[in-house]
């Protein structure tokens, strides 16, 4: 994969924190680009490099910052250790790392293709654990770093209709609280953001527009970008945006399996 150098590069010299951002050129991503922007230089992610550089261009004429694109699709194996390399070779640091990209599927395990499951694996679970193994160590040198991996709700309970989605945030969850504990003291802080439904592409990617999830009512991205933004600045482990979506992933945890895993079923299926 060949990456064109931006013409904008900083070296480590420079004294402005800088965030790394996946999934940035859509929803919850480029809302967090956004926020960021005034106080970091970005160095943001997605598969597009024309709608990168757009949003680039937008962001720095705003803020007079640094926004650095680098083109990855994170279904490829290779895409964080070249993600990794390109930082390095621009002479860039990673100081807040957002683990944001991923995508769900719609439909019983038996029909939805190997090949989607295997690739939402790769990028919900794979590539995010892969980056963070990668810019951990750097920040731990420095004593410094935050991290924000990108859950959900669904992680909270299985999920019939979307199964390995619900489990893939199963693991983000279950990760980030794991190495938040590991990591507590060492001037590196992980925020697990786990949104529930959210307006954004996420439900006409995954064909649930018309599950009873989303027809319930979704949360404004830019509300739920907010919310990850000042906990990850905060330092806090988990966030869950919305009150009702607090009170629902709270909950489950104290309903029968079974009949936690029937209201699940339930809240996925399509309204129509």
């Amino acid at each position: 994969m060949v990456i064109p150098a931006y013409a904008g590069a900083l070296n480590t010299e420079n004294k402005r924190e800088y965030a790394l951002i996946t999934g940035a050129s859509t929803g919850i991503g480029l809302d967090l680009a956004r926020l960021m922007a005034p106080d970091f230089g970005l160095i943001i992610t997605a598969r597009s490099q024309p709608r990168l550089e757009e949003i680039a261009k937008e962001l720095e004429g705003a803020h007079g910052n640094h926004v650095h694109v680098i083109p990855a699709d994170l279904v490829r194996p290779e895409a964080p250790q070249v993600i990794f390399d390109e930082v390095s070779r621009r002479g860039l640091r990673v100081d807040a790392l957002i683990n944001n990209a991923g995508f769900g599927a719609y439909g019983e395990f038996k029909d939805i293709p190997l090949q989607t499951q295997l690739e939402m694996i790769q990028v919900n679970i794979t590539t995010l654990t892969h980056l963070t193994r990668l810019f951990l160590p750097g920040m731990l040198e420095r004593k410094h770093g935050r991290i924000m991996n990108v859950a959900s709700t669904a992680g909270f309970q299985p999920g019939p209709l979307m199964a390995v989605y619900y489990a893939t945030k199963a693991y983000v969850i279950s990760f980030s609280e794991a190495i938040a504990n590991e990591l507590k003291g060492s001037g590196v802080t992980v925020t697990c953001l786990a949104p529930g439904a959210t307006a954004t592409e996420f439900a006409a990617r995954a064909d649930m527009e018309n599950s009873r999830l989303f027809k319930l009512g979704r949360m404004k991205s830019i509300d739920v970008a907010k919310a990850g933004y000042q906990a990850m600045m905060k330092g806090k482990t988990l966030a869950i945006p919305g009150l009702k979506n607090w009170v629902m992933a709270e909950s489950v945890r104290f309903g029968p399996r079974k009949l936690v895993t029937a209201i699940a079923r339930a809240v996925q299926e399509r309204a129509d």
